[in-house]
C-alpha cells in the first residue's frame, strides 16, 4: 500500500483512484491510508455545489471545469450520488455529463454514494476529497444530490458552497428553507434565460440585505451553463472567495470549526464500532428475552454497556 500511497501523492490517476476504493469500503486499511495522507493536505480549495435536482449542477460543473483548467488549474470532482440500496453504489454516474474531461490527465473525476447516509455526504466523501487535495489537485469540487440533508452537510467538507437555483421550480421558497442561506457563499441562478430569472436574483439579493455582521456578503451571479455564459463570472466570485478566507478571521473559524467537526466524526466512528462489537458480544444470551418480557429495559442494558465500555 505505500507503493500505492506514493505512486498516487506523485499524481497517478489509478493509484488515487485505488486509495479512493479502500477509503469507500472503509475497511481497516482505510485509518492507516488516511493517516499517511493527512500531512499533505490542506493546500486545495473545497467547493461544495448543491441544489435542486434539475437545476443543472453537472452542465454547471462541466463548464466550470473547463474555465479552471484555462487558468492552468489542476481539478478533481467527487459526484456524489444516491446509493444503490443492493450494492451501496452510487447509481446516477454524473461523470457521463463530464465525459469531456474524463480523460484529460488534470481532471479527476469520481462518482461515490451516499451509502446510506442520513447527512447525505458519507464519510468516505470527505476523504476522497482529501486523498485528491494531498494528491496535487488545485480544486477540488464536490457535487452534492441536491435533496435533504445533504444540502447543509456539504458545508462540513467544503470551504466554499456555491448553491444552483433556477427560475420557475420554487426556488424563492426553497432558499429559504433548512439554513441553506446561511451555508451559500455564493449563489448561481442558474438557466438565466428563462422567464423570472430577474426575480429570482433580485429576491435573493433582498434577503441578503436583511442579513448583518456578515464580512462576506455571497455574490449572486446569473448563469447558462449550456451556453457557458456566466461561467467565468461564477470561477471568479469562487476564487475570490478563497482569497476572502485566507485574509479574514472568518476563515480561520471555519478551518477550526472544520477540523473539530473532522475530529467528532472519526471518534464517533470509533466508539459506535466499540458499542457495536460489545453489543453483539451480549445478544446471544437472553437479554433478548428479557427485553421482551421487560424484565429488563433497553436503557437499563445500553447503560451496562456503557459501564462496561468505560472501565476498559
Amino acid at each position: 500500500m505505500d507503493r500505492i500511497i506514493e505512486r498516487a501523492l506523485k499524481g497517478d490517476p489509478r493509484s488515487i483512484a485505488r486509495l479512493i476504493t479502500v477509503v469507500e469500503s472503509e475497511n481497516d486499511r482505510a485509518k492507516e491510508i488516511m493517516k499517511k495522507i493527512y500531512p499533505h493536505t490542506g493546500k486545495a480549495h473545497m467547493i461544495g455545489v448543491t441544489g435542486s435536482p434539475g437545476a443543472g449542477k453537472s452542465t454547471f460543473l462541466d463548464k466550470l471545469i473547463s474555465s479552471m483548467m484555462a487558468s492552468g488549474l489542476t481539478v478533481g470532482v467527487i459526484a456524489v450520488d444516491p446509493s444503490s440500496p443492493f450494492t451501496g453504489g452510487a447509481v446516477l454516474g454524473d461523470r457521463l455529463r463530464m465525459q469531456q474531461h474524463s480523460l484529460d490527465p488534470g481532471v479527476f473525476i469520481r462518482s461515490m454514494g451516499t451509502r446510506g447516509s442520513l447527512g447525505g455526504l458519507s464519510r468516505g466523501t470527505y476523504e476522497a476529497a482529501l486523498i485528491l487535495d494531498a494528491c496535487g489537485k488545485d480544486i477540488v469540487l464536490i457535487e452534492t444530490v441536491g435533496v435533504g440533508q445533504s444540502e447543509i452537510d456539504v458545508v462540513k467538507i467544503a470551504d466554499t458552497v456555491a448553491l444552483l437555483l433556477v427560475p420557475g421550480m420554487g426556488d424563492d421558497i426553497q432558499i429559504m428553507k433548512a439554513g441553506i442561506m446561511e451555508i451559500a457563499d455564493v449563489f448561481i441562478v442558474n438557466k438565466a434565460d428563462r422567464d423570472g430569472s430577474e426575480r429570482v436574483v433580485r429576491e435573493v439579493n433582498i434577503m441578503l440585505d436583511l442579513q448583518t455582521g456578515k464580512d462576506w456578503r455571497p455574490p449572486v451571479i446569473p448563469t447558462v451553463a449550456e451556453s457557458g455564459e456566466g461561467v467565468e463570472l461564477a470561477a471568479g466570485a469562487l476564487s475570490e472567495h478563497r482569497e476572502f478566507l485566507a485574509s479574514s478571521d472568518e476563515g480561520r473559524r471555519r478551518k477550526h470549526r472544520r477540523l473539530r467537526l473532522e475530529v467528532e466524526e472519526i471518534l464517533k466512528r470509533e466508539i459506535a464500532k466499540i458499542a457495536e462489537e460489545a453489543w453483539d458480544s451480549r445478544i446471544g444470551g437472553d437479554v433478548l428475552e428479557d427485553l421482551a418480557s421487560r424484565r429488563k429495559d433497553p436503557y437499563t442494558v445500553a447503560d451496562d454497556l456503557l459501564s462496561e465500555f468505560i472501565s476498559r
